[in-house]
Protein backbone atom coordinates (compact mmCIF):
# COMPACT_ATOMS: atom_id res chain seq x y z
CA UNK A 1 0.00 0.00 0.00
CA UNK A 2 1.27 3.51 -0.74
CA UNK A 3 2.69 5.86 1.88
CA UNK A 4 -0.42 8.02 1.54
CA UNK A 5 -2.71 5.10 2.12
CA UNK A 6 -0.62 4.01 5.12
CA UNK A 7 -0.89 7.50 6.53
CA UNK A 8 -4.66 7.52 6.08
CA UNK A 9 -4.94 4.13 7.76
CA UNK A 10 -2.80 5.36 10.64
CA UNK A 11 -4.97 8.42 11.05
CA UNK A 12 -8.08 6.26 11.07
CA UNK A 13 -6.71 4.02 13.82
CA UNK A 14 -5.62 6.97 15.91
CA UNK A 15 -9.12 8.41 15.66
CA UNK A 16 -10.65 5.43 17.51
CA UNK A 17 -10.79 7.20 20.87
CA UNK A 18 -14.55 7.49 21.50
CA UNK A 19 -15.52 5.92 24.81
CA UNK A 20 -19.02 4.42 25.12
CA UNK A 21 -20.15 7.21 27.48
CA UNK A 22 -18.98 10.01 25.21
CA UNK A 23 -20.50 8.28 22.20
CA UNK A 24 -23.81 7.98 24.06
CA UNK A 25 -23.87 11.73 24.76
CA UNK A 26 -22.91 12.46 21.17
CA UNK A 27 -25.85 10.43 19.88
CA UNK A 28 -28.25 12.05 22.35
CA UNK A 29 -26.96 15.47 21.34
CA UNK A 30 -27.71 14.68 17.71
CA UNK A 31 -31.33 13.84 18.56
CA UNK A 32 -32.21 16.34 21.29
CA UNK A 33 -32.71 19.91 20.17
CA UNK A 34 -34.98 22.04 18.04
CA UNK A 35 -37.78 19.52 17.49
CA UNK A 36 -39.08 19.10 21.03
CA UNK A 37 -38.22 22.68 22.00
CA UNK A 38 -40.06 24.31 19.10
CA UNK A 39 -42.71 21.96 17.72
CA UNK A 40 -44.68 20.78 20.78
CA UNK A 41 -47.24 23.53 20.29
CA UNK A 42 -47.63 22.73 16.59
CA UNK A 43 -48.44 19.11 17.41
CA UNK A 44 -50.87 20.17 20.15
CA UNK A 45 -52.71 22.24 17.53
CA UNK A 46 -53.20 19.11 15.42
CA UNK A 47 -54.12 16.48 18.02
CA UNK A 48 -55.01 18.34 21.21
CA UNK A 49 -54.00 16.68 24.46
CA UNK A 50 -52.48 13.51 23.00
CA UNK A 51 -49.27 15.32 22.05
CA UNK A 52 -47.31 12.35 23.34
CA UNK A 53 -48.81 9.96 20.76
CA UNK A 54 -47.18 11.44 17.59
CA UNK A 55 -43.85 11.61 19.44
CA UNK A 56 -44.25 7.96 20.45
CA UNK A 57 -45.09 6.83 16.91
CA UNK A 58 -42.20 8.88 15.48
CA UNK A 59 -39.87 7.29 18.02
CA UNK A 60 -41.00 3.76 17.14
CA UNK A 61 -40.52 4.35 13.39
CA UNK A 62 -37.12 6.00 13.91
CA UNK A 63 -36.03 3.25 16.32
CA UNK A 64 -36.86 0.55 13.77
CA UNK A 65 -35.06 2.47 11.02
CA UNK A 66 -32.01 2.73 13.32
CA UNK A 67 -31.66 -1.06 13.07
CA UNK A 68 -31.24 -0.70 9.31
CA UNK A 69 -28.55 1.94 9.76
CA UNK A 70 -26.78 -0.21 12.36
CA UNK A 71 -26.68 -3.25 10.08
CA UNK A 72 -25.23 -1.23 7.24
CA UNK A 73 -22.74 0.84 9.21
CA UNK A 74 -21.29 -2.25 10.91
CA UNK A 75 -21.39 -4.23 7.68
CA UNK A 76 -19.54 -1.45 5.86
CA UNK A 77 -17.50 0.21 8.66
CA UNK A 78 -15.83 2.62 6.24
CA UNK A 79 -19.23 3.66 4.97
CA UNK A 80 -20.18 7.16 3.90
CA UNK A 81 -23.75 7.07 5.10
CA UNK A 82 -26.95 6.81 3.12
CA UNK A 83 -25.24 7.73 -0.17
CA UNK A 84 -22.90 4.74 0.02
CA UNK A 85 -25.70 2.36 1.01
CA UNK A 86 -27.71 3.58 -1.97
CA UNK A 87 -24.74 3.18 -4.31
CA UNK A 88 -24.01 -0.33 -3.08
CA UNK A 89 -27.63 -1.39 -3.17
CA UNK A 90 -28.70 0.03 -6.52
CA UNK A 91 -25.66 1.34 -8.41
CA UNK A 92 -27.73 4.10 -10.02
CA UNK A 93 -25.75 7.35 -10.17
CA UNK A 94 -28.81 9.62 -10.30
CA UNK A 95 -30.34 7.95 -7.24
CA UNK A 96 -27.05 8.13 -5.32
CA UNK A 97 -26.61 11.77 -6.27
CA UNK A 98 -30.15 12.70 -5.25
CA UNK A 99 -29.92 10.90 -1.90
CA UNK A 100 -26.68 12.77 -1.19
CA UNK A 101 -28.24 16.09 -2.18
CA UNK A 102 -31.41 15.43 -0.16
CA UNK A 103 -29.33 14.75 2.95
CA UNK A 104 -27.56 18.07 2.38
CA UNK A 105 -30.88 19.87 1.81
CA UNK A 106 -32.29 18.40 5.02
CA UNK A 107 -29.38 19.94 6.88
CA UNK A 108 -30.20 23.37 5.44
CA UNK A 109 -33.92 23.13 6.28
CA UNK A 110 -33.07 21.90 9.78
CA UNK A 111 -30.71 24.85 10.32
CA UNK A 112 -33.38 27.22 9.02
CA UNK A 113 -35.86 25.76 11.51
CA UNK A 114 -33.36 26.23 14.31
CA UNK A 115 -32.65 29.83 13.22
CA UNK A 116 -36.28 30.89 13.50
CA UNK A 117 -36.59 29.08 16.85
CA UNK A 118 -33.43 30.87 18.00
CA UNK A 119 -34.93 34.23 17.06
CA UNK A 120 -38.17 33.48 18.92
CA UNK A 121 -36.32 32.43 22.08
CA UNK A 122 -33.98 35.41 21.94
CA UNK A 123 -36.88 37.84 21.83
CA UNK A 124 -38.64 36.02 24.65
CA UNK A 125 -35.47 36.02 26.73
CA UNK A 126 -34.95 39.77 26.33
CA UNK A 127 -38.68 40.58 26.50
CA UNK A 128 -38.77 42.01 22.98
CA UNK A 129 -42.19 42.18 21.39
CA UNK A 130 -42.04 39.90 18.39
CA UNK A 131 -43.38 40.36 14.90
CA UNK A 132 -42.84 38.46 11.68
CA UNK A 133 -40.38 40.92 10.15
CA UNK A 134 -38.23 41.18 13.28
CA UNK A 135 -38.21 37.40 13.77
CA UNK A 136 -37.07 36.94 10.17
CA UNK A 137 -34.33 39.56 10.49
CA UNK A 138 -33.01 38.09 13.73
CA UNK A 139 -33.07 34.58 12.21
CA UNK A 140 -31.17 35.77 9.14
CA UNK A 141 -28.68 37.59 11.37
CA UNK A 142 -28.17 34.38 13.32
CA UNK A 143 -27.60 32.26 10.21
CA UNK A 144 -25.05 34.85 9.04
CA UNK A 145 -23.31 34.50 12.41
CA UNK A 146 -23.28 30.74 11.90
CA UNK A 147 -21.74 31.36 8.46
CA UNK A 148 -18.98 33.51 9.98
CA UNK A 149 -18.17 30.83 12.56
CA UNK A 150 -18.20 28.24 9.80
CA UNK A 151 -15.91 30.36 7.61
CA UNK A 152 -13.59 31.01 10.55
CA UNK A 153 -12.99 27.30 10.77
CA UNK A 154 -13.88 26.74 14.41
CA UNK A 155 -14.62 23.03 14.53
CA UNK A 156 -16.91 21.45 17.11
CA UNK A 157 -14.94 18.86 19.00
CA UNK A 158 -16.56 15.95 20.77
CA UNK A 159 -16.05 17.73 24.10
CA UNK A 160 -17.91 20.80 22.83
CA UNK A 161 -20.75 18.60 21.66
CA UNK A 162 -20.91 16.97 25.12
CA UNK A 163 -21.19 20.38 26.82
CA UNK A 164 -23.93 21.55 24.45
CA UNK A 165 -25.75 18.25 24.83
CA UNK A 166 -25.78 18.68 28.60
CA UNK A 167 -27.22 22.18 28.15
CA UNK A 168 -29.93 20.82 25.84
CA UNK A 169 -30.65 18.01 28.27
CA UNK A 170 -30.80 20.35 31.26
CA UNK A 171 -33.60 22.38 29.65
CA UNK A 172 -35.75 19.29 29.11
CA UNK A 173 -35.02 17.99 32.60
CA UNK A 174 -36.13 21.36 33.99
CA UNK A 175 -39.49 20.89 32.24
CA UNK A 176 -39.86 17.42 33.77
CA UNK A 177 -38.83 18.73 37.21
CA UNK A 178 -41.34 21.56 36.95
CA UNK A 179 -44.00 18.98 36.13
CA UNK A 180 -43.13 17.01 39.25
CA UNK A 181 -43.27 20.17 41.38
CA UNK A 182 -46.61 21.14 39.85
CA UNK A 183 -48.05 17.71 40.65
CA UNK A 184 -47.26 18.17 44.34
CA UNK A 185 -49.11 21.49 44.27
CA UNK A 186 -52.12 20.13 42.39
CA UNK A 187 -51.44 22.29 39.32
CA UNK A 188 -51.23 19.42 36.83
CA UNK A 189 -54.30 18.06 35.03
CA UNK A 190 -53.34 14.75 33.45
CA UNK A 191 -56.89 14.10 32.28
CA UNK A 192 -56.04 16.30 29.25
CA UNK A 193 -53.43 13.86 27.94
CA UNK A 194 -56.12 11.52 26.57
CA UNK A 195 -58.29 14.14 24.88
CA UNK A 196 -58.22 14.34 21.07
CA UNK A 197 -58.88 17.75 19.58
CA UNK A 198 -58.27 17.41 15.88
CA UNK A 199 -59.82 20.64 14.68
CA UNK A 200 -61.52 21.05 11.32
CA UNK A 201 -62.93 17.93 9.69
CA UNK A 202 -59.86 15.69 10.02
CA UNK A 203 -60.34 12.20 11.35
CA UNK A 204 -58.35 11.14 14.40
CA UNK A 205 -56.20 8.84 12.24
CA UNK A 206 -55.39 11.57 9.73
CA UNK A 207 -54.67 14.11 12.45
CA UNK A 208 -52.30 11.76 14.28
CA UNK A 209 -50.56 10.84 11.03
CA UNK A 210 -50.08 14.49 10.09
CA UNK A 211 -48.77 15.29 13.56
CA UNK A 212 -46.40 12.30 13.42
CA UNK A 213 -44.96 13.52 10.14
CA UNK A 214 -44.00 16.74 11.96
CA UNK A 215 -42.95 15.07 15.22
CA UNK A 216 -40.50 12.93 13.27
CA UNK A 217 -38.29 16.02 13.06
CA UNK A 218 -37.64 15.62 16.79
CA UNK A 219 -36.23 12.12 16.29
CA UNK A 220 -33.90 12.76 13.36
CA UNK A 221 -30.20 13.20 13.99
CA UNK A 222 -29.38 9.62 14.92
CA UNK A 223 -28.51 8.96 11.27
CA UNK A 224 -25.68 11.53 11.44
CA UNK A 225 -24.06 9.68 14.33
CA UNK A 226 -23.19 6.65 12.17
CA UNK A 227 -20.23 8.72 11.00
CA UNK A 228 -18.73 8.27 14.48
CA UNK A 229 -18.44 4.49 14.03
CA UNK A 230 -14.88 4.81 12.71
CA UNK A 231 -13.89 6.85 15.79
CA UNK A 232 -15.26 4.22 18.20
CA UNK A 233 -13.29 1.31 19.61
CA UNK A 234 -14.85 -1.98 18.54
CA UNK A 235 -17.77 -0.24 16.77
CA UNK A 236 -19.55 -3.48 15.87
CA UNK A 237 -20.05 -4.23 19.56
CA UNK A 238 -20.22 -0.76 21.13
CA UNK A 239 -21.98 1.40 18.56
CA UNK A 240 -25.30 -0.51 18.33
CA UNK A 241 -25.67 -0.59 22.12
CA UNK A 242 -24.97 3.12 22.53
CA UNK A 243 -27.12 4.18 19.58
CA UNK A 244 -30.18 2.24 20.70
CA UNK A 245 -29.67 3.32 24.33
CA UNK A 246 -29.31 6.98 23.31
CA UNK A 247 -32.45 6.84 21.21
CA UNK A 248 -34.31 5.11 24.04
CA UNK A 249 -33.33 7.78 26.56
CA UNK A 250 -34.25 10.57 24.13
CA UNK A 251 -37.62 8.94 23.44
CA UNK A 252 -38.36 8.61 27.17
CA UNK A 253 -37.46 12.27 27.77
CA UNK A 254 -39.69 13.36 24.88
CA UNK A 255 -42.62 11.39 26.29
CA UNK A 256 -42.20 12.88 29.77
CA UNK A 257 -41.84 16.42 28.38
CA UNK A 258 -44.91 16.14 26.14
CA UNK A 259 -47.04 14.67 28.94
CA UNK A 260 -45.89 17.41 31.32
CA UNK A 261 -46.56 20.14 28.75
CA UNK A 262 -50.20 19.16 28.20
CA UNK A 263 -50.85 18.46 31.89
CA UNK A 264 -49.78 22.00 32.80
CA UNK A 265 -50.93 24.02 29.79
CA UNK A 266 -54.17 23.44 27.83
CA UNK A 267 -53.46 22.35 24.24
CA UNK A 268 -54.99 25.48 22.72
CA UNK A 269 -52.82 27.74 24.86
CA UNK A 270 -49.78 25.57 24.14
CA UNK A 271 -50.39 25.85 20.40
CA UNK A 272 -50.59 29.64 20.65
CA UNK A 273 -46.99 29.93 21.93
CA UNK A 274 -45.40 29.59 18.48
CA UNK A 275 -41.79 28.40 18.61
CA UNK A 276 -41.44 28.71 22.41
CA UNK A 277 -44.16 26.44 23.85
CA UNK A 278 -42.10 24.99 26.70
CA UNK A 279 -41.47 28.42 28.20
CA UNK A 280 -45.18 28.70 28.99
CA UNK A 281 -45.01 25.28 30.65
CA UNK A 282 -42.24 26.56 32.92
CA UNK A 283 -44.17 29.72 33.81
CA UNK A 284 -47.34 27.84 34.71
CA UNK A 285 -45.69 24.98 36.57
CA UNK A 286 -43.19 26.96 38.65
CA UNK A 287 -44.31 30.59 38.83
CA UNK A 288 -42.29 31.21 42.01
CA UNK A 289 -39.00 29.86 40.63
CA UNK A 290 -36.66 31.67 38.20
CA UNK A 291 -36.63 28.89 35.63
CA UNK A 292 -38.55 30.99 33.13
CA UNK A 293 -35.72 33.58 33.14
CA UNK A 294 -33.00 31.14 32.05
CA UNK A 295 -35.05 28.75 29.96
CA UNK A 296 -35.16 30.86 26.76
CA UNK A 297 -31.37 31.03 26.81
CA UNK A 298 -31.06 27.28 27.34
CA UNK A 299 -33.37 26.85 24.35
CA UNK A 300 -31.17 29.22 22.36
CA UNK A 301 -28.10 27.04 23.06
CA UNK A 302 -30.02 23.93 22.07
CA UNK A 303 -31.25 25.26 18.72
CA UNK A 304 -27.97 27.09 18.00
CA UNK A 305 -26.13 23.79 18.27
CA UNK A 306 -28.61 22.24 15.85
CA UNK A 307 -28.09 25.05 13.34
CA UNK A 308 -24.31 25.08 13.46
CA UNK A 309 -23.91 21.31 13.21
CA UNK A 310 -26.33 21.10 10.30
CA UNK A 311 -24.78 23.99 8.37
CA UNK A 312 -21.34 22.51 8.86
CA UNK A 313 -22.62 19.17 7.58
CA UNK A 314 -24.39 20.73 4.59
CA UNK A 315 -21.43 22.86 3.49
CA UNK A 316 -18.93 20.01 3.90
CA UNK A 317 -21.18 17.66 1.97
CA UNK A 318 -21.48 20.17 -0.87
CA UNK A 319 -17.72 20.64 -0.80
CA UNK A 320 -17.18 16.88 -0.81
CA UNK A 321 -19.46 16.42 -3.81
CA UNK A 322 -17.42 19.04 -5.69
CA UNK A 323 -14.15 17.44 -4.62
CA UNK A 324 -15.34 14.11 -5.99
CA UNK A 325 -16.24 15.87 -9.27
CA UNK A 326 -19.95 15.37 -8.81
CA UNK A 327 -20.55 19.13 -8.65
CA UNK A 328 -18.66 21.93 -10.41
CA UNK A 329 -15.20 22.55 -8.95
CA UNK A 330 -16.29 26.07 -7.94
CA UNK A 331 -18.26 24.59 -5.03
CA UNK A 332 -15.09 22.97 -3.71
CA UNK A 333 -12.95 26.12 -3.39
CA UNK A 334 -11.10 26.40 -0.08
CA UNK A 335 -10.11 29.67 1.57
CA UNK A 336 -6.30 30.03 1.31
CA UNK A 337 -5.90 31.17 4.93
CA UNK A 338 -8.80 29.71 6.91
CA UNK A 339 -8.81 26.44 4.91
CA UNK A 340 -12.60 26.32 4.93
CA UNK A 341 -14.88 25.58 1.93
CA UNK A 342 -15.98 29.18 1.59
CA UNK A 343 -18.05 28.89 -1.60
CA UNK A 344 -20.03 25.93 -0.24
CA UNK A 345 -20.58 27.76 3.06
CA UNK A 346 -21.83 30.89 1.29
CA UNK A 347 -24.17 28.96 -1.02
CA UNK A 348 -25.73 26.91 1.80
CA UNK A 349 -26.16 30.10 3.84
CA UNK A 350 -27.93 31.81 0.92
CA UNK A 351 -30.28 28.83 0.58
CA UNK A 352 -30.97 28.90 4.33
CA UNK A 353 -31.64 32.65 4.17
CA UNK A 354 -34.14 32.14 1.36
CA UNK A 355 -35.95 29.43 3.34
CA UNK A 356 -36.02 31.60 6.47
CA UNK A 357 -37.46 34.52 4.47
CA UNK A 358 -40.08 32.75 2.39
CA UNK A 359 -41.01 29.74 4.55
CA UNK A 360 -42.04 31.67 7.61
CA UNK A 361 -43.22 28.95 9.99
CA UNK A 362 -40.97 26.76 12.11
CA UNK A 363 -43.44 23.90 11.65
CA UNK A 364 -43.17 24.12 7.84
CA UNK A 365 -39.38 24.07 7.92
CA UNK A 366 -39.27 21.27 10.47
CA UNK A 367 -41.86 19.29 8.54
CA UNK A 368 -39.85 19.72 5.33
CA UNK A 369 -36.73 18.43 7.07
CA UNK A 370 -38.63 15.37 8.28
CA UNK A 371 -40.10 14.82 4.80
CA UNK A 372 -36.67 14.89 3.14
CA UNK A 373 -35.14 12.51 5.66
CA UNK A 374 -38.11 10.14 5.51
CA UNK A 375 -37.36 9.79 1.79
CA UNK A 376 -33.77 8.90 2.63
CA UNK A 377 -34.84 6.51 5.39
CA UNK A 378 -37.13 4.68 2.98
CA UNK A 379 -34.24 4.19 0.54
CA UNK A 380 -31.94 3.00 3.36
CA UNK A 381 -34.54 0.52 4.64
CA UNK A 382 -34.90 -0.92 1.17
CA UNK A 383 -31.10 -0.96 0.70
CA UNK A 384 -30.76 -3.26 3.72
CA UNK A 385 -33.02 -5.81 2.06
CA UNK A 386 -31.20 -5.54 -1.28
CA UNK A 387 -27.77 -5.86 0.35
CA UNK A 388 -28.65 -8.96 2.38
CA UNK A 389 -27.21 -10.95 -0.52
CA UNK A 390 -23.88 -9.11 -0.24
CA UNK A 391 -21.70 -11.09 2.17
CA UNK A 392 -18.72 -9.59 4.01
CA UNK A 393 -15.83 -11.32 5.74
CA UNK A 394 -16.42 -9.94 9.24
CA UNK A 395 -19.12 -10.14 11.89
CA UNK A 396 -21.64 -7.32 11.91
CA UNK A 397 -24.90 -6.25 13.50
CA UNK A 398 -27.96 -7.84 11.93
CA UNK A 399 -31.40 -6.29 12.12
CA UNK A 400 -34.30 -8.72 12.67
CA UNK A 401 -35.44 -9.85 9.24
CA UNK A 402 -38.88 -8.26 9.36
CA UNK A 403 -37.90 -4.84 10.70
CA UNK A 404 -36.49 -3.26 7.49
CA UNK A 405 -39.65 -4.33 5.64
CA UNK A 406 -41.96 -2.73 8.19
CA UNK A 407 -39.72 0.34 8.47
CA UNK A 408 -39.67 0.82 4.70
CA UNK A 409 -43.47 0.69 4.56
CA UNK A 410 -43.92 3.09 7.48
CA UNK A 411 -41.34 5.66 6.36
CA UNK A 412 -42.66 5.45 2.81
CA UNK A 413 -46.20 5.99 4.06
CA UNK A 414 -45.19 9.06 6.05
CA UNK A 415 -43.74 10.61 2.88
CA UNK A 416 -47.03 10.63 0.98
CA UNK A 417 -49.65 13.38 0.67
CA UNK A 418 -52.25 11.09 2.27
CA UNK A 419 -50.72 11.90 5.67
CA UNK A 420 -52.38 15.33 5.68
CA UNK A 421 -49.00 17.03 5.67
CA UNK A 422 -49.07 20.75 4.84
CA UNK A 423 -48.81 21.29 1.07
CA UNK A 424 -46.16 23.96 1.64
CA UNK A 425 -43.76 21.28 2.88
CA UNK A 426 -44.10 19.34 -0.36
CA UNK A 427 -43.57 22.51 -2.39
CA UNK A 428 -40.36 23.40 -0.52
CA UNK A 429 -39.09 19.82 -0.74
CA UNK A 430 -39.82 19.60 -4.48
CA UNK A 431 -38.06 22.90 -5.14
CA UNK A 432 -34.96 21.68 -3.30
CA UNK A 433 -35.05 18.30 -5.05
CA UNK A 434 -35.51 20.14 -8.35
CA UNK A 435 -32.34 22.15 -7.67
CA UNK A 436 -30.49 18.89 -7.06
CA UNK A 437 -31.81 17.40 -10.29
CA UNK A 438 -30.70 20.45 -12.27
CA UNK A 439 -27.21 20.17 -10.76
CA UNK A 440 -27.09 16.51 -11.77
CA UNK A 441 -28.07 17.42 -15.36
CA UNK A 442 -25.36 20.09 -15.44
CA UNK A 443 -22.74 17.62 -14.33
CA UNK A 444 -23.95 15.04 -16.81
CA UNK A 445 -23.68 17.62 -19.58
CA UNK A 446 -20.11 18.53 -18.57
CA UNK A 447 -19.04 14.91 -18.31
CA UNK A 448 -17.98 14.90 -14.64
CA UNK A 449 -20.73 12.60 -13.43
CA UNK A 450 -18.41 9.63 -12.77
CA UNK A 451 -16.79 11.30 -9.77
CA UNK A 452 -19.14 9.87 -7.18
CA UNK A 453 -18.98 6.38 -8.67
CA UNK A 454 -15.16 6.46 -8.63
CA UNK A 455 -15.14 7.67 -5.03
CA UNK A 456 -17.29 4.78 -3.83
CA UNK A 457 -15.20 2.32 -5.87
CA UNK A 458 -12.19 3.62 -3.93
CA UNK A 459 -14.02 3.04 -0.65
CA UNK A 460 -14.84 -0.54 -1.66
CA UNK A 461 -11.21 -1.23 -2.51
CA UNK A 462 -10.11 0.15 0.85
CA UNK A 463 -12.72 -1.98 2.63
CA UNK A 464 -11.09 -5.04 1.00
CA UNK A 465 -7.64 -3.93 2.15
CA UNK A 466 -6.56 -2.95 -1.36
CA UNK A 467 -4.95 0.24 -2.55
CA UNK A 468 -7.47 2.55 -4.31
CA UNK A 469 -7.14 2.44 -8.10
CA UNK A 470 -5.54 5.41 -9.83
CA UNK A 471 -8.10 7.34 -11.91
Amino acid sequence: MSQTADHETSESSLARVMSPGVLLLFIMGDILGTGIYALTGTIARQVGGVVWLPFLIAFVVAFMTAFSYLELVTKYPRAAGAALYTHKGFGIHLLTFMVTFIVMASGITSASTASRAFAANLMKGFHIESNELLTTLVAIGFIILVMIVNLWGVGHSVKTNVVLTLIELSGLLIVILVGAIAMTKGLADFSRVTVFETGGDKSVFLAVTAATSVAFFAMVGFEDSVNMAEETRDPTRVFPKMMLTGMGIAGLIYMLVSLTAVALVPPGELAAQGAVPLLQVIKVGAPDLPFDVVFPFISMFAVANTALLNMMMASRLLYGMAREKVLPAWFGKVHPVRRTPWTAIILTTILAGILISFVGQVSSLGGTTALLLLIVFTVVNISVLVLRKDKVNHEHFKAPGFLPCISAVLTGYLVGPWTGRDVEQFVVALVLIGIGFVLWIVEKAFGARRGLEMHFDDVEHMEDGLEPPIH
